[in-house]
């Protein structure tokens, strides 16, 4: 079994064993009842998303200082899944919002700058996927990736630059958690990391695959 193959196989057992702390362990909240659990995937959708556009800035200032395809193959992986992450903590705040704040979407900071970060990435990824010479496209990537980095720490401190009906759970508050609700929501956090590391792995596996073949490709036909 290589190391692709190990860590999604862990990555599963931990995300199987998380849900069961969701669904078994993790106590009713009282107000929201059970449609609160579905905190649950909204905060890992959210930090991991926040977690890959870093990944998306670090690997783009390697690749312009090593220039190696390797640091733009990993920009793109995260940038890929970052975005995937954002759309669903994205949805799963809405259906949360409409139970809690009783409307689908508000223009809340946190919000509003979380739906401005997932256009970034998407034009990003847009970019990317334009027909170019692969090391003008990586280059051009490369400082996209850092200049759209910007607007991230800004949707980590929205809720508390601003005024905010968004909870801050990581704020001095702490978001109001039981400890049970604490203890699912950090084993949560840890699936969905190897979760995430799983799928990046597997995806920079495709990428370098689907170069070395356009490369034969190219080869042969010169």
């Amino acid at each position: 079994m290589n190391i692709r193959s190990l860590l999604a196989l862990v990555a599963g057992v931990a995300v199987f064993c998380s849900q069961l702390l969701v669904w078994l362990y993790a106590p009713v909240e009282a107000t929201l009842g059970p449609i609160q659990k579905i905190f649950y995937i909204h905060m890992p959708c959210a930090v991991w998303s926040l977690l890959s556009f870093f990944v998306v800035f670090v690997a783009s200032v390697a690749y312009l200082l090593r220039r190696s395809f390797f640091w733009d193959r990993v920009a793109g992986a995260a940038a890929e899944l970052g975005v995937v992450l954002a759309l669903l903590a994205l949805v799963s705040g809405s259906i949360w919002a409409r139970v809690s704040w009783n409307v689908w979407w508000t223009w809340d900071p946190r919000l509003t700058t979380t739906l401005v970060m997932w256009f970034i990435y998407a034009g990003y990824l847009l970019i990317r996927s334009l027909s170019m010479q692969p090391g003008r496209r990586a280059v051009v990537s490369a400082v996209l990736g850092i200049v759209a980095f910007l607007d991230v720490p800004l949707v980590f401190y929205s809720a508390r630059l601003w005024r905010s009906i968004h909870p801050a759970v990581f704020g001095s508050s702490g978001g109001g958690l039981e400890p049970e609700m604490k203890l699912t929501l950090f084993v949560s956090l840890g699936a969905f990391g190897l979760l995430w590391a799983a799928i990046v792995l597997a995806r920079l596996w495709q990428m370098e695959t689907a170069d070395r073949i356009e490369a034969r490709i190219i080869w042969k036909e010169h």
